[in-house]
């Protein structure tokens, strides 16, 4: 239930800016969420220095799924904005 939230925020994200903006935040935004969970629970024995570029690696599959839901609230944003005047 914890992710629901987060993911909703991924969206959010998605309908600002460009698609290129959208499709970066998410990313960034995925990356950083999931490393900062991983680094935040971990209670191993060796140091955390050590796990930081396995963090890094799983924290890649975060950053697809920000694109993801970052790329669905973009198209969101497409499907539901009022068509601009054109003068």
């Amino acid at each position: 239930m914890s992710l629901i939230p987060w993911g909703l925020v991924a969206v959010v994200l998605g309908m600002w800016g460009t698609k290129r903006e959208a499709l970066k935040s998410g990313a960034v935004y995925g990356f950083s969420l999931s490393f900062a969970f991983l680094v935040a629970g971990y209670n191993g024995t060796p140091s955390l220095v050590s796990r930081v570029p396995f963090f890094a690696i799983l924290s890649l599959f975060g950053a697809v799924c920000g694109v993801a839901l970052a790329a669905s609230g973009y198209y969101l944003k497409l499907r539901f904005a009022h068509p601009r005047k054109v003068v």
